[in-house]
């Protein structure tokens, strides 16, 4: 059975098994950098939150052996752990002072997204492009977000400047930004899939002057873990990382959702850090998780930002 096939059965099979009216239907997006994925849509009567569950992780268990049955009931115990009860209140998302609040932004790669960023409101930083979107719920099994377009704009009658200057001051709050040790962060990893660590849950956010640890690598981030590579594009975050480092820094983009700091060094070849993004963007990142290709480098004294073979300056927002 190939994947079209695949998704077939599953459709069939979910629909034959939901009840009170419930259906699934198949529904394939375009995510981030144009990569497509098809999911099942579930849809609920009188409920205008309808999940889509996406199935290529399914598919590879099916190749592995494992019995369609079992991963429709997979499929089906995912969706009743994330379904909602209740309705959101749409009304809230047809005037900017409904959403004004949650507005917050993340970070694409310009090249990979052209015709994405033909239909929404977004600002150029170096190789890379901000786009805006509502953060509209938070629950442990994840986010709810809806991307802003040019149609949402013209009908809430706001500028990119006005979304911008909304938005910086929302990520504060909502999406605050952390930086670690990589010794923390894969401390936190291990935590997260079981294991004992000592200490484990105590917050080692160097930003907030929590820890005194230092260490040849960090991450940076934001608190959910979710597109916070746009952290880069905070104000002052990138200053106030070089006053913890004490000197200029490589930022190697491990993927949508966090940055990997490297402290400069005299022996680190940036030739060297950028084969290895591209390596790991080959071998450890999902399609539509990759940023970019390249090292960035931070320069302390000009406050500014490069990257990529032209090695442009662009100056930190801020």
């Amino acid at each position: 059975m190939n994947y079209r096939e695949f998704t077939g059965a599953v459709e069939d099979q979910m629909n034959r098994r939901l009840e009170g009216g419930v259906r699934a239907s198949l529904y394939t997006a375009v995510k981030n950098n144009g990569k497509e994925r098809t999911g099942v849509l579930i849809e609920t009567p009188g409920i205008n939150i309808s999940p889509t569950i996406y199935l290529e992780e399914y598919f590879e268990n099916y190749q592995k052996g494992r019995d369609l049955r079992e991963v429709v009931d997979e499929i089906l115990e995912f969706y009743n752990s994330i379904k909602q009860e209740g309705s959101w209140d749409c009304e809230r998302l047809r005037s900017y002072d409904g959403v004004k609040d949650r507005i917050v932004f993340k970070l694409v790669n310009t090249a990979k997204n052209r015709k994405f960023l033909n239909t929404v409101p977004h600002r150029s930083f170096l190789d890379l492009s901000i786009v805006f979107y509502v953060l509209l719920e938070v629950t442990g099994d994840g986010t709810a977000a809806m991307a802003v377009s040019d149609s949402h704009a013209e009908q809430w009658k706001v500028t990119t400047d006005t979304l911008w200057t909304d938005a910086v001051r929302n990520v504060r709050k909502l999406l605050p930004a952390e930086f670690v040790t990589m010794n923390h962060a894969l401390k936190e990893m291990l935590r997260e899939k079981g294991g004992n660590t000592e200490n484990s849950k105590e917050n080692r956010n160097l930003l907030l002057g929590e820890s005194s640890e230092r260490d040849g690598m960090y991450i940076l981030s934001n608190s959910l873990r979710s597109y916070g590579a746009a952290c880069i594009v905070y104000p002052h975050i990138l200053e106030m990382i070089g006053e913890i480092l004490q000197r200029d820094y490589y930022i190697l983009p491990s993927s949508v959702h966090e940055v990997v700091i490297v402290p400069y060094s005299l022996g680190l070849d940036s030739r060297e850090l950028d084969d290895m993004v591209r390596e790991i963007n080959v071998s450890q990142v999902a399609e539509e998780e990759v940023l970019s290709s390249h090292a960035y480098l931070y320069r302390r004294d000009t406050g500014t930002l490069c990257g990529g073979n032209e090695r442009q300056n662009g100056r930190a927002a801020g």
